[in-house]
């Protein structure tokens, strides 16, 4: 059954981070926060799982983060109001996810001989993933050091609208584009926007330009 599936891991994986990112363009923002986001998320986890089922160890270790998940879920549905020390582990748990993911996709795509349209949707995801991995870097921080970015309160919790605006924060600074509207203000939070847009920067130069080098080189030898 895996085999089966496993060619189609990154067009799994990106669709689902897809979803994640922009269901709440075509889903209410207050549907999607509370009820299809988290099913969205362990789809995603399940994606995840596949995207490592060659290495049996790491397997085992990717399905235990997704009961863990699973349970954190329903969790969430039955407690309406939320709790910090649980959010804190589920940080903590889609934090190591995607640093496995991430660590996972690029080492797949680099390794990748023949490159075609599984290697680029890898190569998609993988900078999504660290879109991601940055969000909970940022959100970290601002959990434990509070108004460590200027326009945002997290003090009494993890709200959806504090959380919106760090993933938006997260995404234009891995990109370097910068509008300036969110502001990292410790020096914390500005060595970790300064890491992101590296880490962003050296993905492009440095796995897009392989990719694309063995895409040429490979065109060269069937012309």
């Amino acid at each position: 059954m895996i085999d089966k599936f496993y060619p189609y891991r990154f067009e799994l994986f990106l669709f689902t981070q897809l979803s994640i990112l922009f269901g709440s363009l075509v889903i209410p923002s207050e549907w999607f926060e509370s009820y299809i986001m988290p099913l969205l998320l362990l789809c995603n986890l399940v994606s995840g799982v596949l995207l490592v089922s060659k290495k049996k160890r790491l397997t085992r270790f990717m399905c235990v983060i997704l009961l863990i998940s699973i349970a954190i879920v329903a969790i969430d549905f039955i407690n309406s109001e939320p709790l910090n020390n649980f959010n804190y582990l589920k940080l903590s748990v889609y934090f190591v996810f995607y640093a496995i993911t991430t660590i996972e996709i690029i080492k797949q795509v680099w390794k990748s001989k023949i490159i075609g349209k599984n290697v680029i949707l890898g190569l998609i995801s993988g900078y999504i993933s660290l879109g991601l991995l940055a969000f909970f870097l940022c959100l970290t921080i601002e959990i434990l050091y509070p108004q460590s970015f200027s326009g945002l309160s997290i003090t009494d919790g993890l709200t959806a609208n504090a959380s919106d605006k760090l993933m938006y924060y997260s995404y234009i600074t891995l990109m370097t584009i910068g509008y300036g509207d969110i502001l990292p203000i410790t020096p914390i939070a500005q060595k970790a926007s300064v890491f992101i847009g590296l880490i962003g920067q050296f993905y492009l130069v440095i796995l897009t330009a392989i990719v694309v080098g063995k895409y040429i080189n490979q065109n060269n030898e069937k012309q």
